[in-house]
């Protein structure tokens, strides 16, 4: 048996072994070094998302203009319905809806709580929406309940005949041009009515707001 072989054969599987821990020292430090500066970049991303938002805000604050909660608020308007009852050609009755520190209605509107009518002061284009619920309390028939606002906006809902309380839902939009006109809802239902069937004041509302 060759001795000399045999010790040369051992040193180059120490070589090997020794190259393999270097390897995996490197790649170790490699991939620590790759997580520490991938969570460097992500603080450093959260940190310049959040700074330029604190920036408009003092700019927006600074140069005199509304912040943009502001702005929507003011140019947004939001009404719910009073009434339950289902009345053919009726004017539909509305009111806003008040909050903590003030009303649905911003300050571009008038809302005129008697007429219960709405006019936008500013000229230019409104998106305008309409949520109903319906129940029905017991056996209702099948109808037709229509809403209008002015000429912008008509909603047509499908009441199916049933005897049960879910609930049927619709919503309606359109965008339209205002030029201070003054909008009247009207609600149609068929001349031999739709008994037993209500309105859901709390989850029925108009709404608009400005788009340009």
């Amino acid at each position: 048996m060759d001795v000399e072989s045999l010790q040369k054969s051992g040193r180059r599987r120490g070589s090997c072994l020794d190259a393999f821990l270097i390897m995996s020292i490197i790649f170790l430090f490699v991939a620590v070094t790759a997580v520490a500066a991938g969570g460097l970049l992500a603080v450093m991303d959260l940190r310049s998302k959040l700074q330029p938002q604190k920036y408009e805000s003092q700019t927006s604050y600074l140069s005199g203009h509304a912040t943009d909660s502001k702005y929507k608020m003011q140019n947004f308007v939001y009404l719910s319905a009073i009434r339950s009852e289902l009345m053919h050609n009726t004017t539909m009755e509305w009111d806003p809806v008040h909050y903590a520190d003030g009303v649905s209605v911003g300050s571009n509107f008038i809302f005129d709580s008697e007429q219960h009518s709405l006019m936008a002061e500013a000229v230019g284009t409104y998106f305008m929406y309409i949520d109903l619920t319906f129940t029905c309390v017991y056996k209702c028939k099948a109808g037709v309940f229509s809403m209008r606002v002015g000429d912008k906006l008509t909603c047509d809902v499908h009441l199916p005949a049933m005897n049960s309380s879910t609930p049927v839902t619709k919503k309606c939009w359109t965008v339209s041009q205002m030029n201070k006109e003054k909008l009247l809802t009207e609600m149609t239902v068929p001349k031999e009515g739709l008994e037993n069937w209500r309105l859901e004041p709390n989850s029925s509302g108009f709404g608009m707001f400005l788009v340009d």
